[in-house]
């Protein structure tokens, strides 16, 4: 029981600062996107801070020295909803790879338009890897982190899913190097589970590989087994 009550307040609090912050940001439209960047991953910021003094449940950082000043395309483990927040604040300013109906949500949808994602059509495959290569360059370019949930979906603990070639393609075709990133949240955050644990996620930051030289394939397999082999070790 003291488990559900402190994950409700959990909710309540992020669902009242989220109404907050994301009604403000529509304000914050004419302003440069690393403006309006740092300003709504406050929300994250306080998500974070909220989990800790509620649920309990912290992180501790490894590998923090891998992280590039530069830019670079990020693959992470997806285990939960929690490194969609975390991520934010560890490679910054960042821009996601999500599926086109989370920008259709009143609000939180809209926000989400203001910070430049490359959302995807996920029923065109074919037509979502162009348009990742082609925006994911663009941002780039313009000093922003690609970050990208390779397996697609959340997972559970202990799963593994198909890895997609997007994020490696991007890479294969950029040149810019890949920041592997592994953790356990989904041990204390399950992916589709409403209570949250206490305790301390674990988050890996991989060394970046170079993906000059290698095929898309490659890629994927050398971030595949990085990461996997990072969970065997943390669970």
């Amino acid at each position: 029981m003291e488990l559900f009550i402190r994950a409700l307040i959990f909710y309540l609090g992020i669902a009242l600062a989220a109404i907050i912050c994301f009604t403000l940001a529509l304000f914050l439209l004419p302003l440069p996107f690393r403006q309006r960047y740092q300003f709504l991953t406050q929300w994250s910021e306080f998500a974070l801070w909220w989990l800790k003094k509620t649920c309990r449940l912290s992180y501790q950082l490894h590998g923090q020295s891998n992280i590039p000043e530069q830019p670079v395309i990020v693959l992470s483990k997806h285990q939960s909803a929690w490194e969609t927040i975390a991520l934010t604040r560890l490679f910054m300013p960042q821009c996601w790879v999500l599926k086109r109906e989370l920008l259709w949500l009143p609000f939180f949808g809209w926000s989400l338009a203001m910070l430049k994602p490359i959302a995807i059509n996920r029923g065109s495959p074919r037509q979502a890897i162009q348009q990742v290569v082609k925006q994911g360059k663009q941002r780039l370019a313009q000093g922003i982190f690609v970050v990208i949930f390779p397996e697609g979906t959340r997972v559970a603990l202990g799963e593994k899913g198909r890895y997609g070639i997007g994020g490696a393609w991007l890479a294969a075709e950029s040149g810019y190097p890949v920041v592997p990133v592994a953790h356990n949240a989904g041990k204390f955050w399950p992916p589709h589970g409403f209570l949250k644990y206490p305790g301390t996620i674990q988050v890996y930051i991989g060394p970046p590989i170079d993906s000059k030289g290698k095929t898309a394939q490659e890629i994927n397999a050398l971030v595949e087994a990085w990461i996997e082999g990072k969970i065997l070790e943390i669970n």
